[in-house]
């Protein structure tokens, strides 16, 4: 499906009923990279799955991108969707956009689940580097992307033995544009530094990590975890930074544990 939302087509899928859950990409990927999920989760809740502008069939617009815009699209088509609050998933990029959300509209979050992300700032040869990769995806395209992130993206086990896996985050990676390519790499590259956001977040939160993610290294994860009150931290075997790809099995599971605790929770009667 795809709908008009701030003066861009915004794909996105829709399934199943219940409480809603939104589900935010990774950079460069798109929505389909959440498929597992779309089927280990939809025979009891809504899932909604979103191709982020600039990626797989939303618009790909040639100008600057911000997380900020990412977050006003998100809400723009919850909107759309009739949705007013929701439990958010986001990995890597989208935990980044998921936190400039929160601080947006945090009253939208039922919970929220931050999966292979991080909260700090990029560093100044990360940004360096996200410089660096933007000129490459200008200069020969969305293939030598792939080339660059498959390391970062998967674990060295499934690099080395899961072509089918290795195929299909290819794929993923090269259907996107340029432009989306090079307006993420501007987005992150600016953002802020949410750690004084974590002590602020009062919902029921859920902390996933691959174990073998090197992009965002367990430990860092683990320490963003321990500063938002309450979280629950999760870490993934036999998984690298796409942990919801390579180990789907231990990553609904999780969604499924926290979800069931956070039903729970709001059945309870107060006092």
């Amino acid at each position: 499906m795809k709908t008009h939302i701030n003066d861009i087509g915004l794909a996105y899928s829709d399934e199943g009923q219940g409480p809603p859950v939104i589900f935010l990409h990774a950079f460069p990927l798109n929505r389909t990279m959440w498929a597992p999920q779309v089927a280990g989760l939809s025979d009891r809740y809504r899932v909604v799955t979103i191709d982020l502008r600039g990626h797989g069939e939303s618009d790909a617009p040639m100008w600057r991108y911000t997380l900020d815009q990412f977050a006003d699209d998100v809400h723009g088509l919850l909107e759309h969707l009739g949705i007013a609050k929701a439990t958010f998933v986001g990995l890597s990029m989208g935990g980044y956009i998921l936190f400039a959300l929160y601080r947006k509209s945090p009253a939208l979050f039922q919970s929220l689940v931050l999966a292979d992300t991080r909260a700090t700032a990029d560093t100044p040869e990360a940004k360096t580097a996200r410089f660096s990769m933007a000129q490459i995806a200008y200069r020969r395209g969305a293939p030598a992307i792939a080339d660059l992130m498959m390391p970062k993206l998967l674990s060295p086990a499934s690099c080395e033995h899961r072509a089918d896996l290795r195929d299909h985050v290819r794929t993923i990676i090269t259907g996107n544009q340029m432009t989306g390519i090079a307006g993420d790499l501007m987005a992150m590259e600016e953002r802020p530094d949410s750690t004084p956001l974590l002590s602020t977040i009062s919902v029921p939160t859920l902390v996933i990590v691959g174990d073998e993610d090197l992009a965002s290294p367990p430990e860092e994860v683990e320490g963003m975890a321990n500063q938002i009150p309450g979280a629950t931290f999760v870490r993934i075997p036999q998984a690298g930074h796409l942990s919801n790809m390579e180990n789907p099995a231990a990553f609904n599971a999780a969604i499924l544990s926290f979800l069931t605790s956070v039903g729970k929770r709001e059945e309870m009667p107060d006092g």
